[in-house]
């Protein structure tokens, strides 16, 4: 092989080869390190941890029905209608802004009744149910909302159901007791593994949030009358109790 060729192959060859270097040292290498972190260590310790905190509602929810018998759908609508303006007006003027104030149900329904002799079901009159929610923020004004619905013609009072306006807050808490006692348990065993506690692999969570508390609800009185929802109201919302468990997956160094 002539001398040029020789030079010209072993001068490529070295190129190749410096370049070569340079790729696995700058890219390669670096890749390869993020890959290999990618995999949980096979030293590992899974622990469980619940923690939990109490607190007192600021919000609830109060629902209440004008419920209406009568034969005329057009008389029927027109009273109930000027019922339910008159307790919208009112629970207003208790600072209840209109964006916290929903219509959830408006039916008017037949009422039947049965012929024996032509064996047949014939309409009676109607009954219409107009069904409101109200959010109360201030629950100083829950006992003045439910003692004022009753003299407007609200015959149907579902009850009230305390919640929190910010649940997120009080779920952080118990995140934050959940994670101490995870840790706390995870670090105990692994000293008693001769082991100490690395970083956290993997985590996994799950927050309970009670549901609404029912303050006892008032029926409708039979017949269609007013429901029996005393002037004075007492209400208390107690507390409730949010969870939340973690299950963590820790490295063991």
């Amino acid at each position: 092989m002539p001398n040029n060729i020789k030079e010209w192959f072993w001068g490529t060859f070295t190129v190749l080869l410096v370049v070569i270097v340079v790729i696995l040292i700058f890219f390669v290498t670096p890749m390869l390190g993020q890959f290999a972190h990618s995999f949980t260590s096979s030293r590992t310790i899974t622990v469980t941890g619940q923690g939990m905190t109490v607190a007192t509602p600021d919000e609830a929810d109060i629902s209440f029905s004008v419920v209406s018998q009568g034969t005329s759908p057009d008389a029927l609508t027109s009273d109930n209608n000027n019922k339910m303006s008159a307790v919208m007006q009112f629970v207003s003027s208790q600072g209840i802004a209109s964006s916290d104030i929903q219509t959830t149900n408006y039916d008017l329904e037949p009422n039947y009744s049965y012929d024996k002799t032509t064996q047949r079901n014939y309409i009676t009159g109607y009954t219409l149910t107009q069904t409101v929610q109200v959010k109360v923020r201030d629950l100083a004004n829950v006992a003045a909302v439910l003692g004022g619905l009753t003299p407007l013609g609200v015959n149907q009072v579902g009850g009230v159901n305390f919640t929190f306006q910010n649940p997120d807050e009080f779920v952080a808490i118990a995140r934050g007791d959940a994670m101490t006692k995870a840790t706390q348990e995870a670090s105990e065993l692994a000293a008693e593994a001769g082991a100490s506690l690395g970083p956290a692999v993997t985590i996994q969570e799950s927050y309970g949030l009670p549901g609404p508390q029912p303050y006892p609800a008032y029926a409708m009185a039979s017949g269609g009358g007013t429901a029996a929802v005393p002037s004075t109201v007492s209400v208390a919302p107690g507390t409730q109790t949010v969870t939340d468990n973690v299950t963590v997956t820790y490295e063991l160094q």
